[in-house]
């Protein structure tokens, strides 16, 4: 069901969008477009694979120092953070947008136009949301507006992948406080992301001594027929649709020619839930229908000994953490009075897996938004963005962004 807004918040909304150092902020947004899009192309321009992001990092830093940060650190992770101070006595919210692309290096990242369309890998994912987040800072800085609160401007890194939201989690390790987040990772500003999608994933290898197919057969369990086992024994399992529940085995490889018994099998399983309990059931079950199936596999071929056993190697790969906020949350009801105080219909209020799945699992205030314009094909060579009413992305954000900070002399919802 989708939140409703508060009139408190509606309230709140309707009196920031009558000072006139918020109107001036956001016309910056709408009259600073064409240079946005340029910064767009640029930082897409940066190679910036996961576990790789050093290079787009450093710039977004220069870039913040050049927008007025003073306090900007790279932090052992990686994370670019830079301080805009408040008052002192304010919450700390951080907005965030995250470095890392899909594309591996060497990729071609030159970006082609053709009128209001871009096109280049990771153009619309994440270019747009730096830029987004860079746009808020500049309308900020140039209407003057002081903030009770202080604001973080992140550039995260691992969110992709198997980068397994690294950033996020450093940035929420207890080293500083953060008593709200929103990160910018989605063209589409018409949807609101309230819930954290938890993922578990798991590098599952069974693992033997392998043989001739026709010399050794009846003596040497194959690595194979285990994991076909496995796979059929979770293929049926009988999830729910509320909360929504997943898995997959996404990846399979194993063997080395059609005439050897596999020595060794190895998938990737993701699996998937808002509901962290649900998710946890899931992962059990799976889990343990591996442990059976090689347990069966050897007990088979009764005629192996035990050096030629098969056994079971576990790997986690991925634990993104699951969480929903609730409609009264400061940061939902942010998103939803900033929509509505821009004439935007929240046409989506729903889940999905990004940096605010951290926060949102540690009960803080979070939400994703997006960053304006819209993206096509977003993880394939072919992505290309349209720039069309892209201010509408940082104008959301910087609405948002106030009414949980507070600008000078008033306190925010996140210190409410």
């Amino acid at each position: 069901m989708k939140p409703t807004l508060s009139e408190a918040m509606k309230a709140r909304l309707a009196d920031l969008c009558g000072d006139d150092r918020v109107k001036t902020a956001l016309q910056v947004c709408v009259d600073e477009a064409d240079r946005a899009m340029e910064e767009q192309i640029h930082i897409s321009e940066i190679e910036s694979p996961t576990f790789a992001e050093g290079v787009r990092g450093e710039e977004i830093a220069r870039l913040l120092k050049e927008y007025g940060l003073t306090d900007v650190v790279i932090d052992p992770s990686g994370n670019v953070v830079g301080r805009r101070p408040g008052t002192g006595s304010g919450p700390v919210l951080a907005i965030a947008a995250h470095l890392d692309t899909v594309f591996p290096a060497g990729t071609n990242l030159k970006v082609r136009k053709e009128g209001h369309l871009y096109y280049g890998p990771g153009i619309g994912d994440n270019a747009s949301g730096l830029r987004s987040m860079l746009q808020v800072l500049r309308a900020l800085e140039k209407a003057g507006i002081e903030t009770d609160g202080d604001i973080l401007f992140v550039g995260t890194v691992g969110e992709e992948g198997n980068g397994d939201i690294r950033g996020a989690k450093a940035l929420f390790d207890g080293s500083r406080k953060i008593d709200g987040f929103m990160a910018l990772d989605m063209a589409d500003v018409f949807t609101v992301q309230n819930g954290a999608t938890g993922a578990h994933r798991w590098r599952l290898a069974i693992e033997g001594e392998g043989g001739h197919s026709y010399l050794d057969y009846g003596h040497v369990p194959s690595a194979i027929h285990a994991m076909c086992r496995a796979g059929a024994m979770i293929a049926d399992l009988d999830l729910p649709e509320d909360p929504k529940t997943t898995y997959t085995i996404g990846t399979i490889k194993g063997g080395t020619t059609v005439n050897t018994i596999a020595a060794r099998c190895e998938v990737d399983v993701d699996m998937r839930s808002v509901d962290l309990p649900t998710l946890e059931a899931l992962e059990a079950k799976v889990l343990a229908a591996f442990e059976e199936a090689v347990r069966i596999e050897n007990a088979h071929w009764p005629k192996a000994d035990e050096a030629h056993q098969l056994k079971l190697v576990k790997t986690q790969i991925g634990n993104r953490p699951a969480g929903m906020r609730p409609a009264d949350c400061p940061a939902v009801q942010a998103a939803l009075g900033a929509l509505d105080a821009l004439g935007i219909e929240a046409r989506h209020v729903k889940c999905s897996s990004t940096d605010a799945n951290q926060p949102m699992s540690l009960n803080i205030p979070a939400i994703c938004v997006g960053t304006g314009g819209e993206t096509f094909l977003e993880h394939s060579l072919k992505e290309y963005f349209d720039s069309t009413d892209m201010h509408l992305g940082p104008q959301l954000a910087l609405l948002a962004a106030l009414a949980m900070v507070g600008r000078k002399g008033e306190k925010g919802s996140l210190a409410a």
